[in-house]
């Protein structure tokens, strides 16, 4: 088993070639990979808003097949902590207490 957690925020979920990158290295076992139903809404919806040539359906197939490769991937149970947090964009809150409860 990995020795550490990465948490995947939307921003390097977002690019293709990148979250590919990070779900190959976390099969190999260098990391474990970790991210909230938020997350990947948030990299979804802005893949949709910005690019029209996409799908839900096939953002959804994609957020499918990262469950598969990553099974105990998904953090949940975090929404609790964010009222007690603190940051300067408190829309990050979310991802900082799924890092909390992922880790």
């Amino acid at each position: 088993m990995a020795a550490f957690t990465a948490l995947y925020d939307a921003n390097v979920l977002y690019p293709a070639e990148l979250r590919n990158l990070l779900m190959h290295l976390a099969s190999m076992g260098l990391f474990r990979a970790k991210w909230s139903a938020d997350i990947h809404e948030e990299w979804m919806s802005s893949l949709l808003k910005n690019r029209p040539d996409l799908t839900r359906f096939k953002l959804e197939r994609t957020r499918m097949l990262m469950y598969k490769h990553a099974v105990d991937a998904l953090v949940d149970g975090y929404e609790d902590l964010i009222p007690g947090l603190r940051l300067p964009d408190p829309d990050d809150r979310h991802v900082l207490a799924a890092a909390i409860r992922g880790a």
